[in-house]
């Protein structure tokens, strides 16, 4: 097989673990601030499962990083997906025992898993041309796609099932994420040959032109102080945080405004088809337009959302702010890991990489908590200005950069 043909058997392998550890993920994060409020007898800490969770996935994606750069993508991806096998166990025999702490270390573990998840779409990236990089992330985020349809419909049947087998209902769903693990680890395991770590290097060798030449990897702070792989973290850390904070409040918001629980569905389903639905076309746009771009178009949706969230508190017109506070968030996610993976060599990849995703999740966990006390503090509507200021920066960054290489070009000529 040619190197084009491994190259979309990789990617298509990394979108089918996608999409089934994604269903998983959903499937548990729908019940898991149930779990939380019954084991723990406190509503006030319904949300605590979560934010370990989170927590999980932003000190995991540092370990996975280092981790695939020792034994390669392959073996980092399914260690990662075991890590979901047993944090799954954990949780399904925490909600038999009554144990709340035993129930968030499960959440904790899997939290684990999904960064390891999340940082396919760079192996993907690094498989492929420059040209086409933007293009193999967003087939592999559009997994997250799948997952958004299917796992909330696997609560319902999985939770009857388990409650046919003599078990409590809510630990179906974590007996199906279970298996969405087992499925999604063999596909990798058996499927995701040759080790993209390696097709990668025989990718920079066959680009020279595009690929960084440095006498030995470089530390973080050195490759963070460089301002392409500065504005790609910056993109998608801001971008994330500005989602976040106003996403995890607006059900509270609707349900003081007297909406029911099918409408708050509604609201976030439209929220979730704006994070994953469009990234087949953000990824062509990223390499069609460029990374910059992509970034500028999504702040700016960012700050739409953010501006347009509070003016009604109606379905439709929250409907369609979330869509765009999803799909800002899809850009700047997108453009931000094509950037990033164009300016780090092959031996930088999986640490910087990680590092990056362990900042998108600390401040994931951040804005998860903290958007609470600023709700409780200012209101949806002073929430939205702070999001839209939020969304600023990375437009603003984005713009000094162009300009700074418009000026460098200027000048060499």
């Amino acid at each position: 097989m040619d190197q084009t043909g491994l190259a979309r058997k990789i990617t298509t392998t990394l979108f089918a673990a996608q999409s089934l550890g994604s269903a998983g993920f959903i499937a548990v994060a729908t019940v898991s601030s149930i779990v939380g409020a019954a084991l723990s007898g406190n509503p006030a800490l319904a949300g605590l499962p979560s934010a370990i969770y989170l927590l999980g996935s932003a000190l995991g994606a540092l370990v996975s990083g280092e981790i695939m750069d020792r034994i390669g993508r392959r073996g980092g991806l399914t260690l990662g997906l075991i890590f979901g096998v047993a944090g799954s166990g954990f949780a399904m025999r925490a909600i038999a025992a009554g144990s709340f702490p035993l129930f968030l270390l499960g959440m904790g573990v899997m939290g684990v898993a999904q960064a390891a998840l999340q940082l396919g779409r760079f192996a993907a990236a690094e498989v492929n041309p420059p040209e086409q990089r933007g293009r193999a992330i967003s087939n592999v985020v559009i997994g997250g796609a799948v997952g958004a349809i299917f796992g909330p419909l696997l609560v319902g049947p999985t939770g009857r099932l388990a409650e046919q087998a003599g078990l409590d209902e809510l630990t179906g769903p974590f007996g199906a994420a279970m298996l969405l693990f087992v499925i999604a680890g063999l596909v990798i395991f058996f499927r995701l040959r040759p080790d993209p770590r390696d097709l990668g290097r025989e990718i920079a060798r066959l680009y020279p032109s595009t690929t960084l030449n440095h006498d030995h990897a470089r530390p973080l702070t050195t490759i963070f102080r460089q301002p392409a792989p500065l504005l790609a973290l910056t993109a998608m850390v801001f971008g994330q945080v500005a989602m976040v904070m106003l996403m995890v409040i607006t059900g509270l918001h609707m349900k003081q405004h007297q909406h029911g629980l099918s409408d708050i569905s509604l609201v976030i389903s439209s929220h979730t088809f704006g994070m994953f639905g469009f990234s087949i076309f953000s990824g062509r746009l990223a390499d069609r337009w460029g990374r910059a771009q992509v970034i500028l178009v999504g702040s700016a949706t960012l700050v739409l959302a953010c501006l347009a969230a509070p003016l009604s508190p109606e379905v439709f017109p929250l409907a369609v702010a979330l869509f765009l506070l999803g799909l800002g968030w899809n850009f700047c996610y997108v453009g931000g890991s094509s950037l990033l993976a164009d300016h780090l060599m092959p031996s930088e990849r999986a640490r910087a990489q990680g590092f990056n995703d362990l900042l998108i999740g600390l401040v994931s966990a951040t804005g998860g908590l903290g958007s609470g006390v600023v709700f409780a503090a200012m209101g949806y509507d002073l929430m939205g200005i702070v999001g839209a200021v939020l969304a600023v920066i990375p437009a603003a960054m984005t713009a000094w950069w162009l300009l700074a290489k418009k000026r460098s070009l200027i000048e060499a000529d």
